[in-house]
């Protein structure tokens, strides 16, 4: 398939890549729909990382600039530690207005810049007094009051009055945040909700104290004093989080509950209610909770004897209260309702967007490339969407916000449905790409494994062999394989370099059920066998297996090591960015999901340090040095594994650079020095 896209020839790709966001910057994205209104974030342009707040009228399609942060006086940003933390956690990789929140009547927004706190109020914006940098502020569903955290306390400001008290707050640990493992590997972001009243708010409280602390020094400035983080690393204790109920009066009231993890929680008109998981995560239990004295019940839970995923979204209800949940049953992962399956088994679902009254807007595939929307509502499923993409949206008093992604377009797509079944679009601003895009997707091997294949928009088949360049992610937990064309363009850049480009999803990836992913269950290294299945079973003639390579990063920098230390019988030269090469070295949440506990004995077969001596092809690895995620310890211990076997290898450090390369000079060098590397180790192209 082809798409042509041109832009600016002035800037190259890589530059351009970088200083885009890898083209994000200028998609509109974070819808809330209030009334007959849709705000959302959008920067100005293209290239600007400046992001604004909008707003789409949905009778007459007008749209309009509610908030410009360089407008407000906030050109440049002074993050808090816990901002930056948030955001890294959220991949968030533009400025200004990241994130918002509004009452439910839309008649106040609020958000953070620059760590002050800022209302949005009849056109007009102002900041309110606090005394700290704010995060993470919301306001009550009234609009009377803002919530928000400081310092690791949790205060609450009148808006009318500015009167402001601290509602919970204790020494040495902190309120209303997430731990790292809730947001890095379970998606939840926040740590209180506001009652429907706006009277009370359920508040986690986590003391980081169990957390065994790791130390991430900055080498290029030995006169700074090394960033101290809690890291639960597997196997070791994680934060201890407990929940409370405050009341706006002052009285506290105690939620226990006994489990590992808390999921997330929704406190509506329908009740409160918890989602909990254990520490081995086969178990998950959906609470109601009284909030009057914190007592629990037992709604649902589901066992699972590998693992439990995690699904976006649930628990929804509809109008009358029934549950809209998402269960593993005969196969598939269908959408239940009260207590009854609603989907196929075919039908993956991927997340509940919204529940609005009596209808449920959800993502779904089919084919495991395609994220299609879909509702279902009294008993009857209909598609949202029909065009074979990767959609997403949002639902609310019969609006609905599709935004679209397909490999015959280039960009996001958005528009806004009507009740009366009418569209207008939200303009999206983002840069085209100055390339070609000229991928296939096929299915390859023996698992019929999604796999994209990427030739030079040059090249002209069957006149000559072309090198091979891997580039996976290959784990669980995320997808490189979709009918989205921004997906691509990377591999784009290298095919046009010379490569042809092959991007395979293998077992553990989503999309394809929940026997697939839990195909890697105590071995990662299966993830390189579906690779090397993949490019050995593609029938194209133009693919020069003498010269193969393989590039990725985070858990595709553990996938292309482990390429050239177990298989250097295919994989010729790698690249490996932000590595795992330890896993007793990654989180608790996310290791001991696949692996396990370490005393169970899994973790060895998956290990790279035992294997350094096995190198016998060029290995280049990228490490950033502020990584908290992956910290660098990973790559700094394989490296003297590989030293201490005599190996030769290219250790590239990053100084000051986290496990996002949101820096535009470092992300566009980064791919010119990959592309020299593997140059050189593959004999020129």
């Amino acid at each position: 398939m082809r798409l042509a896209v041109c832009g600016a020839m002035s800037e190259s790709f890589p530059r351009l890549y970088a200083r885009t966001r890898r083209f994000t910057l200028g998609v509109p994205r974070q819808f809330t729909i209030v009334g007959d209104r849709v705000l959302f974030l959008r920067s100005r342009s293209g290239t600007d990382a400046v992001t604004c707040l909008w707003e789409l009228s949905v009778p007459d399609g007008v749209e309009r600039l509610l908030v410009d942060p360089v407008s407000a006086g906030v050109a440049e940003e002074d993050l808090p530690a816990e901002e930056r933390a948030r955001r890294e956690r959220a991949r968030e990789a533009a400025g200004g207005v990241v994130a918002y929140a509004v009452d439910d009547e839309g008649r106040r927004i609020v958000f953070a810049l620059s760590g002050g706190l800022y209302l949005w109020e009849a056109d007009q914006v102002r900041r309110l007094e606090t005394p700290g940098a704010v995060i993470d502020p919301r306001l009550s569903p009234d609009g009377e009051r803002v919530a928000y955290v400081t310092g690791g306390v949790l205060r609450v400001q009148e808006v009318g009055s500015g009167a402001d008290i601290a509602v919970a707050a204790e020494e040495g640990v902190t309120f209303g945040l997430a731990e790292f493992a809730a947001a890095e590997e379970l998606s939840r972001m926040r740590g209180y909700w506001w009652s429907p009243d706006g009277q009370a708010l359920l508040v986690a409280r986590v003391d980081e104290a169990p957390v065994e602390r790791w130390h991430i020094a900055d080498p290029a400035n030995p006169d700074r004093e090394p960033a101290t983080v809690a890291y639960p690393a597997a196997g070791t204790a994680n934060a201890d989080v407990q929940l409370f109920v405050y009341r706006l009066d002052g009285t506290r009231v105690p939620v226990p509950y006994e489990a590992e993890y808390l999921v997330t929680t929704v406190w509506d008109g329908h009740g409160l209610a918890l989602v909990t998981l254990d520490r081995a995560q086969r178990t998950m239990r959906l609470l109601s909770v009284d909030p009057e004295n914190g007592a629990t019940t037992v709604v649902r839970e589901d066992v699972d004897p590998a693992w439990l995923d995690v699904v976006p979204g649930i628990p929804g209800r509809l109008g009358d209260g029934t549950l809209v949940w998402v269960a593993d049953e005969d196969g598939g992962r269908r959408l239940v309702v009260g207590d009854r399956a609603v989907t196929p088994p075919s039908l993956q679902v991927r997340a509940v967007l919204d529940v609005d009254g009596d209808t449920v807007l959800f993502q779904a595939s089919g084919d495991p490339t395609e994220i299609m929307l879909w509702t279902y509502r009294d008993g009857t499923l209909s598609p949202v969407t029909t065009e074979a993409g990767v959609y997403t949206g949002r639902r609310k008093g019969g609006v609905t916000v599709v935004a679209a992604q397909t490999l015959d377009t280039e960009g996001t797509a958005v528009r806004v449905i009507r009740p009366d079944g009418s569209t207008v679009a939200i303009a999206g601003v983002a840069e085209r790409p100055t390339l070609d895009l000229r991928v296939s997707l096929v299915r390859a091997g023996d698992r019929q494994l999604s796999t994209a294949v990427l030739l030079p928009s040059w090249h002209v088949e069957g006149a000559g062999k072309l090198p091979v360049l891997m580039d996976p992610y290959g784990g669980p937990h995320a997808q490189r394989v979709i009918a989205a064309s921004r997906s691509f363009l990377e591999p784009q850049w290298w095919a046009e370099q010379g490569f042809a480009v092959i991007v395979t999803d293998g077992r553990g990836t989503p999309g394809r059920g929940p026997a697939f992913e839990r195909e890697i269950r105590h071995d990662f290294t299966v993830t390189l066998d579906d690779q090397v299945d993949a490019l050995l079973s593609l029938p194209h003639p133009d693919l020069d297996l003498t010269r193969v390579a393989i590039r990725g990063w985070s858990f595709g920098g553990y996938l292309a090591a482990l390429a050239v230390l177990r298989r250097p019988d295919v994989f010729h030269a790698a690249v490996a960015g932000a590595p795992v090469t330890d896993w007793r070295l990654y989180d608790t949440c996310y290791t001991e999901r696949y692996l396990g506990h370490p005393d169970e004995g899994h973790y060895e077969r998956s290990s790279l340090l035992a294997d350094a001596e096995k190198l016998e092809r060029p290995l280049m690895i990228i490490h950033g040095l502020a990584d908290d995620n992956v910290v660098a310890a990973h790559t700094l211990r394989l490296s003297s594994a590989l030293l201490a076997a005599g190996r030769p290898h290219t250790v590239l450090p990053l100084s000051g650079v986290t496990h996002m390369t949101p820096q535009e000079v470092v992300a566009e060098n980064l791919l010119l020095l990959q592309l020299e590397f593997l140059k050189k180790a593959l004999g020129g192209l």
